[in-house]
């Protein structure tokens, strides 16, 4: 099968909006976009019934519509539709380990039962083998504003405007090749730049009565600049039309991701690869990401 694009459709406002953001992404890769549409109780097709008697008329028409709209925006998208009659958990994750990312609608704030499908998309992006982006309905309006003019995203405090660049949340341990792969790939398709965020607590030997020994406190932000260049420096060189900053933030990882990506164009997490026999879950980043970042948020599974 041909590299795509999926993405969910329920016909939802948060659906749709991921179908264009989804439409968007697939031109800028040049990969085909496919329409996925899932109900267990989807019928066998008719053999030369009517219209009015065909069952699976108004899943026809969602997916018909969506196709409809992108191909206009989209003249030369290659963009097809799917029926699947399965458990749309099933369905989406069976797509997803087809694809180069599955990309569903979210509804932000509030329980994970509040994503696209219910409580289906949480498990899913817990269990997808590909990356899943999760958008939500008002976040094409993210990531729409220009670069601050003069900025040098290289340049120690002078990283360009949110909305300009991907932000990718940087864990050092563990294997991150396929995040950092992905956050790369996704700011060279769009040409803008890349900030990689790292979050870590204050240490614990720097806290003293009064406060933080801002000694300890910026020993310990050394050490971690000298990680991060290290292990972004051999992606700068893969990826050299990149402009690549990076940020050490002495405070949770979770809170230093979501206060970065605001306005961003893409916050990516990553997420430990599924084990056998493990249950899947997603670690506080990538919960905090989803629950409130207002950007697209794509979560890559890795080593």
């Amino acid at each position: 099968m041909q590299p795509v694009v999926t993405v969910g459709l329920d016909g939802s406002p948060e659906s749709l909006a991921a179908a264009r953001w989804a439409a968007d992404e697939a031109e800028k890769r040049k990969l085909t976009l496919r329409l996925l549409h899932a109900w267990p109780l989807l019928a066998p097709e008719p053999a030369g019934a009517p219209t009015v008697v065909d069952q699976n008329y108004w899943a026809k028409r969602l997916v018909h519509t969506a196709q409809a709209e992108l191909k206009a925006r989209h003249p030369g998208l290659s963009v097809v539709g799917s029926l699947v009659a399965e458990d749309a958990q099933v369905a989406l994750l069976h797509a997803a380990s087809e694809s180069e990312m599955l990309v569903l609608g979210s509804r932000g704030l509030g329980t994970a039962q509040s994503y696209f499908m219910g409580d289906v998309s949480m498990p899913v992006v817990a269990r997808a083998e590909r990356p899943v982006v999760l958008v939500r309905a008002d976040s094409a309006q993210e990531g729409a504003h220009p670069a601050q003019e003069g900025a040098h995203p290289a340049q120690e405090g002078a990283h360009p405007a949110p909305a300009s660049r991907v932000v990718v949340a940087l864990k050092l341990h563990g294997s991150t090749d396929d995040l950092l792969d992905f956050a790369f790939h996704s700011a060279a398709a769009r040409g803008i730049p890349l900030l990689a965020v790292h979050g870590r607590s204050v240490p614990l030997h720097a806290r003293v009565p009064w406060g933080v020994d801002h000694d300890i406190a910026d020993e310990a932000t050394r050490d971690a600049d000298n990680e991060v260049s290290k292990v972004l420096r051999p992606w700068r060189e893969k990826y050299p039309q990149v402009d690549v900053a990076h940020s050490i933030r002495l405070e949770s990882p979770a809170k230093a991701v979501v206060q970065a990506a605001h306005g961003a164009a893409l916050l990516v997490v990553g997420r430990r690869a599924h084990r056998q026999g493990a249950a899947p879950h997603l670690d506080p980043v990538a919960h905090a990401a989803l629950h409130h970042g207002r950007c697209p948020v794509a979560v890559v599974p890795h080593g």
